[in-house]
């Protein structure tokens, strides 16, 4: 896949970088094509690559001890992810693993390249330091939707926030792709409860639900929930 400066600038940490900035990314950088199911990085891993997604979809899971994953985000094509190494320099590894949801394609960049970048380009550093505010910006928002919220309100919020990033309009609502058992790792419950909640939202007219996919019929109905408007 040939890219270009101006496809990279799609990226939130490239966007004032000037075409010979780009131009050396993309020099120093290879193409990684992943299988869905299968991962760029496993937590635990060195943090010697960064990551720009150009195709496909990726979800981040962090794993405890005991084996409970949690789904942190989905990343979408033109965003960055694993970027911890270009930060914290050779000691550091993923703190969590990304999988391919389809198949998916990325740039893959020396963490070590980019952080000599981000040395000598104070505006890199800054539109980075721009996105890991929103990282830890949404990090909170969902802790505090675990702590304060009922079950429902935070699937609503993780239907709303799929809606949003990744929804197709259909000739009836909006579809979504993606399992049961990766809504219930965004918002911190069990795939039970997940298939019990949608079953109740189905018999509302709220959502029509398939094989790995929703079709979300009355966006404000899910609003009210997802607002603690509905009981």
């Amino acid at each position: 896949m040939s890219l270009s400066p101006k496809d990279l600038r799609q990226v939130v940490v490239f966007q004032n970088a000037t075409d010979d900035d780009l131009k050396l990314v993309i020099q120093n950088s290879l193409t990684r094509s992943i299988e869905e199911g299968e991962f760029f990085f496993f937590q635990g891993d060195p943090a010697d690559y960064l990551y720009v997604l150009t195709a496909g979809q990726v979800k981040l899971l962090q794993a405890n001890p005991s084996g409970q994953q949690v789904n942190l985000r989905t990343i979408y094509p033109w965003q960055m992810f694993g970027a911890l190494g270009a930060v914290r320099g050779a000691q550091a590894t993923y703190p969590a693993s990304a999988q391919a949801l389809e198949d998916s394609i990325a740039l893959a960049t020396k963490s070590e390249f980019l952080k000599d970048m981000l040395e000598s380009r104070p505006y890199l550093s800054f539109d980075l330091m721009k996105l890991m505010t929103t990282y830890i910006q949404e990090m909170q928002a969902r802790y505090r939707e675990l702590a304060t919220e009922r079950v429902e309100q935070r699937i609503a919020r993780a239907l709303l926030r799929l809606t949003a990033q990744s929804g197709q309009k259909a000739e009836e609502g909006i579809e979504l792709a993606f399992s049961r058992q990766d809504l219930a790792e965004m918002s911190g419950t069990t795939l039970y409860t997940v298939s019990r909640v949608l079953a109740d939202w189905e018999r509302q007219g709220l959502v029509e639900t398939g094989r790995e996919q929703v079709r979300i019929m009355q966006p404000h109905g899910l609003v009210r929930i997802a607002e603690g408007l509905e009981k």
